[in-house]
C-alpha cells in the first residue's frame, strides 16, 4: 500500500482525479479528518473538506503508472 497527500482545488480537479482512478482495478481511499471515502466516488470526494490536503491510500504495490498520472495533484 502507498500513502501520500493530494490537493483537489477545483471541480475540474475532482473530475479529472476520479476519471484517472476509475481506470485502475485497485482500491483508492481518500481520508480527510475522520472521514474515509472511495476515490472512485465523485460524490464521496465532494463530501470531504477540499480546502485541506487529502490523504490517499492506494491499495496496490504496483501503482507507479497511477502515481505518475496524478502527480500534478500530489502535495
Amino acid at each position: 500500500m502507498k500513502t501520500f497527500n493530494i490537493a483537489l482545488r477545483s471541480i475540474t480537479d475532482v473530475k479529472d482525479f476520479v476519471n484517472i482512478v476509475n481506470k485502475y482495478d485497485f482500491d483508492v481511499d481518500l481520508t480527510s479528518g475522520r472521514y474515509v471515502v472511495d476515490g472512485k466516488s465523485i460524490m464521496g470526494i465532494f463530501s470531504l473538506d477540499l480546502s485541506k490536503p487529502i490523504k490517499v491510500d492506494v491499495h496496490s504495490d504496483d501503482c507507479e503508472k497511477f502515481i505518475e498520472e496524478i502527480k500534478s495533484f500530489i502535495v
